[in-house]
């Protein structure tokens, strides 16, 4: 499917269910999608972000993932309140992103326009750029600093590796890219090739502790990921927030995605989503499931330990520790491509 396609299936999913929700004020693109030309191919791995803003934030914090007329949209409710100052979002490194070019999709009020223009014009200020790395600093050193050694395993996982990862939106924020999620690894990459640092990039893979994992590794995991997540699916009960990304409409991405970045040759790339998933599941099969989580958890430890060298809640307190103390030298690199990037004004 084509990026205009896809998007006109989300203006029509809008206009057919968002406008009926109470309180409702409009709704925007966001993510990947953003600023690419229409007929660009859309990979089935991908969906269209699209965020529909209400008085108190809608019926459910994330509707998640659906698909309609063909195309697999993701749909996330915001509150108001969120948006009402132009300058809270363009300090806000994942709320700014939405607003850097026109992506308002339905505005019956005029504010999102208005909020769009005035976000847009200011975006690239090196002042405000700089702002946005500096709030996702913050949110790996507070993630981190939460970090909760009692929790169980496979919570603990994502606790440590989630701000680990946010360590590559620092850089994508400092280059005005957007801060992806499933694929950051990918895009922080190009950032530092771009910007003359290849260097750091192998940095940024060990703190997650892949930087020499085979491809042969990575794609033994995805098949039990695939066995986990197969497994997962149909037992799945207990709301997450997470939870659409656990469907069978979700498959394409959370299994197939990886599968794909393996057969570019990215199998490094794909190993935080990977991991991630993996936690995700567990979080539902302990609850849903606690049997298949039993019995499934052998499997998940092996991954941890060959994907990301850690086996025990020590090594994750030994990782952050390691992650904090690279902040620095991520600062240093963001201040290089903020120095550098020719659409950064004054």
């Amino acid at each position: 499917m084509r990026v205009g396609a896809a998007r006109a299936a989300a203006v029509r999913w809008v206009a057919a269910h968002a406008r009926t929700t109470p309180g409702y004020r409009g709704a925007y693109f966001s993510g990947s999608t953003v600023g690419r030309p229409d007929d660009a191919e859309l990979a089935p791995s991908s969906d269209v972000d699209v965020m529909v803003v209400t008085e108190d934030g809608g019926p459910t914090a994330k509707l998640g993932k659906l698909l309609h007329d063909g195309a697999l949209l993701e749909i996330t409710y915001v509150p108001w309140a969120e948006l009402r100052d132009p300058e809270a979002v363009l300090a806000s490194y994942h709320l700014a992103a939405g607003f850097r070019r026109d992506s308002v999709i339905d505005d019956p009020t005029g504010e999102l326009r208005a909020l769009s223009a005035y976000v847009s014009s200011r975006f690239a200020e090196r002042g405000r750029v700089r702002r946005r790395c500096l709030d996702a600093r913050q949110r790996v050193e507070g993630r981190l600093a939460a970090f909760d050694p009692s929790a169980p395993f496979h919570e603990q996982v994502p606790a440590w590796m989630f701000p680990t990862g946010v360590t590559t939106h620092v850089l994508l924020v400092a280059a005005l890219r957007n801060p992806t999620v499933r694929l950051r690894y990918r895009a922080v990459r190009e950032v530092l090739t771009a910007y003359g640092q290849p260097e750091l990039y192998p940095e940024l893979l060990e703190l997650l502790g892949c930087a020499d994992v085979s491809e042969r590794v990575v794609r033994r995991h995805v098949g039990e990921l695939t066995r986990t997540f197969d497994a997962t699916v149909p037992v799945a009960r207990t709301p997450f927030f997470f939870s659409s990304d656990l469907t069978a409409r979700a498959r394409p991405v959370a299994v197939d995605g990886s599968l794909e970045l393996l057969d570019r040759g990215e199998h490094r790339e794909a190993v935080f989503w990977v991991v991630a998933t993996l936690a995700r599941c567990h979080a539902v099969l302990a609850v849903d499931a606690p049997a298949l989580h039993s019995a499934r958890l052998p499997a998940f430890r092996a991954a941890v330990a060959e994907l990301t060298g850690i086996t025990s809640t020590a090594g994750l307190l030994d990782r952050r520790e390691k992650v904090l103390g690279f902040l620095p030298r991520l600062d240093e690199a963001a201040e290089t491509v903020l120095a550098a990037h020719p659409d950064i004004t004054g």
